[in-house]
């Protein structure tokens, strides 16, 4: 997606897995004249894909002596409350290349061992010897004195002047104490480091102008603090998804939304009450992620995602995907069932209309990869894919639940928001489940994900742990002041010279092992106290209360996009009628191309609305219109 002479423009294209800067070229070349200098927004997998697939960096740990095993010791937590055999995911970096160095910081900051210089020479030694890429340093306390952490990157430096070593030091990562939290945030991003290094070192080769990247938080940052801190990337392109959504949701006038972004690996679903939920830690396949990120929760359930049966015959749809090579069956390379390729034989995707005919889908090769299963389970080939379709429904409903029914909220009082290149696919179906009766698809689904990374500003986290009962409120607001500057000279560098801060704390009371966060201003006592009754039904305004870490955001430089009109006089004449198999029945529906349905025209479900990035369909009992802006409401009759 990209403004070009004050117009938006769109394109897309397949993924190239070994060099993802190829498919971003590609399109640079394809949307933009040669020579043109641009300001690209970029949302990355870059490092997500590197963690999945555990084929990041060989990276050292070095930490406080006696403090080798919290890597592997975490938290008493149990994600399965009844699997009597837990298993957790093994380490990202072995015992063998984890150093213990004999120093030690108090949690005051005072220095109670010093670290010797032999002992800077004897770990830069062992690291060289190991033939470590990058090295994690996370000394205990060291949020509160670095001294001991810095003295050790600059050993590191001077050891190998013309290596490409990759240093990460936890007080400039995350300066907050949980020393769990914080050797893990240290690790992840040593190991996903190096690889975003050279992707974004390439990347930048290529591209005549400015780049910024997307965080999990759905901020942008430079591609100088995306090399140095990439784990901030993890959750790049869910982040720009939501904030996309929420941008369209305002646009249309709605207000409480739930998110539903399906793409080809997963479905990233997040509930926007207002503002845009942020969580100061998150969880990456198995690994604490103690980073500001976009309250997204993902399961294994996207177009891509592959049918099987298990062990005792019983079907199950991911969490493995096709991916993008070779993709569904449909596409002409894979061989394996997949989610898209059961959409195709119950006759909701149209061969010819992917990407306005640019992917012309094979029903036969769908058909071939669907047939074994279908033997071995004595059913027909579409009773086989709506068997998919509804294991995979099934798999977003209990993500829905996660963000809405778990955390008090009912779903039935939210809009579901769907895109992504199958958000439209299962949307209706997933609503029913849910007892929602209210369906929004936005203009270009497939896309949304792009606009959200292009609507962005560049934001900047910062935190500094605090630990002091009923503090006075010179102490937090020279605390908080000391934040901002930090924030705006980094803003500066970034090329954004009036930022907005949003200061706020972390604040529990006295003896908890858990904070709730509150802006800081007038009243931020009183808002803790309701917010806690709010969060857990109780509170103690009688009782001591301690402000653990102070936060500050520190946001500007948003592009003013132009808009995105709907086409205004479409003639809403299908293009076809068709079969379409919905749950046990089959029925005719007609097929349009959405931008032949003009704003505030309604059609009554089963409906199949095909265009350039995604399908969306209608099924009987629901009736769709389109709104002002050319969205595409689907009401439950």
């Amino acid at each position: 997606m990209a403004v070009v002479g004050g117009r938006l423009r769109v394109l897309k294209l397949r993924s190239t897995a070994p060099d993802p800067s190829e498919a971003v070229r590609a399109g640079l070349a394809a949307l933009a004249s040669p020579g043109t200098r641009v300001r690209l927004h970029y949302g990355s997998t870059v490092a997500t894909n590197a963690l999945l697939e555990r084929r990041g960096a060989r990276v050292a740990l070095v930490t406080t002596a006696g403090f080798e095993d919290v890597l592997e010791i975490g938290r008493q937590v149990r994600p399965r409350l009844y699997d009597l055999e837990p298993r957790c995911p093994e380490p990202l970096v072995p015992r063998g290349r984890r150093l213990g160095v004999h120093e030690r910081v108090l949690a005051d900051g005072t220095v109670e061992r010093p670290l010797a210089v032999r002992t800077l020479a004897r770990v830069v030694g062992a690291i060289a010897r190991q033939g470590a890429d990058a090295v994690a340093v996370c000394l205990l306390h060291s949020y509160a004195n670095p001294r001991h952490e810095a003295a050790l990157a600059r050993a590191l430096r001077r050891a190998s002047p013309t290596r490409e070593l990759h240093v990460t030091l936890s007080h400039r990562l995350l300066r907050e104490y949980r020393e769990y939290e914080r050797v893990c945030a240290t690790v992840l991003n040593a190991y996903v480091g190096p690889i975003m290094t050279r992707h974004l070192h390439v990347l930048s080769r290529a591209v005549r102008g400015d780049l910024r990247v997307m965080q999990s938080s759905g901020g942008l940052i430079g591609p100088r603090t995306a090399r140095a801190e990439a784990v901030r990337t993890l959750l790049s392109g869910p982040a720009g998804g939501v904030a996309g959504a929420a941008d369209q949701a305002r646009r249309a006038g709605l207000g409480r939304i739930i998110t539903l972004d399906i793409g080809g690996t997963s479905a990233d679903v997040s509930l926007v009450d207002g503002a845009i939920p942020y969580r100061t830690e998150t969880t990456v396949d198995g690994f604490p992620v103690r980073l500001p990120a976009i309250d997204i929760h993902t399961v294994g359930a996207g177009g891509g995602s592959i049918a099987r049966l298990d062990a005792g015959g019983a079907l199950r749809v991911g969490p493995e995907s096709a991916g993008a090579d070779p993709g569904p069956a449909c596409y002409g390379h894979g061989t394996l069932p997949t989610v898209t390729d059961a959409h195709l034989v119950l006759g909701r995707l149209v061969e010819s209309e992917v990407l306005a005919g640019g992917l012309r889908l094979s029903r036969a090769r769908a058909e071939r990869a669907l047939a074994t299963m279908a033997r071995r389970l004595r059913l027909s080939l579409t009773e086989t894919a709506a068997g998919i379709v509804r294991v995979v429904t099934a798999a977003m409903e209990r993500a829905v639940r996660v963000v809405s029914v778990e955390r008090g909220h009912d779903p039935r009082r939210f809009t579901l928001v769907a895109f992504g290149g199958a958000g439209g696919l299962h949307a209706a179906e997933l609503a029913s489940a849910l007892g929602m009766s209210r369906v929004y698809v936005p203009r270009r689904p497939g896309l949304l994900s792009a606009w959200g990374v292009l609507a962005a500003e560049v934001v900047r986290d910062y935190g500094r742990t605090l630990r002091m009962i009923a503090p006075r409120t010179s102490r937090l607001r020279a605390g908080l002041a000391a934040l901002e500057r930090v924030g705006g000279r980094d803003l500066r560098r970034e090329g954004v010279f009036h930022p907005v801060f949003e200061p706020a704390l972390d604040v529990r009371y006295a003896g908890q092992g858990y904070e709730l966060r509150v802006p800081f201003g007038p009243g931020w006592l009183a808002a803790f106290h309701r917010l806690h009754r709010h969060r857990f039904g109780h509170a103690d305004p009688a009782r001591p209360v301690e402000v653990v870490t102070l936060r500050v955001r520190a946001h500007g430089g948003r592009l003013a996009l132009p808009p995105d009109p709907a086409p205004r006089h479409g003639h809403a004449r299908p293009i076809t009628v068709r079969p379409v198999v919905f749950g046990s029945r089959v029925a005719r529906a007609p097929v349009y191309r959405r931008d032949d349905i003009p704003p505030r025209h309604r059609l009554t479900g089963p409906v199949v609305v095909c265009e350039y990035s995604a399908t969306t369909v209608v099924p009987p009992g629901w009736r769709l219109d389109v709104d002002r802006v050319g969205g595409l409401v689907l009401t439950a009759s």
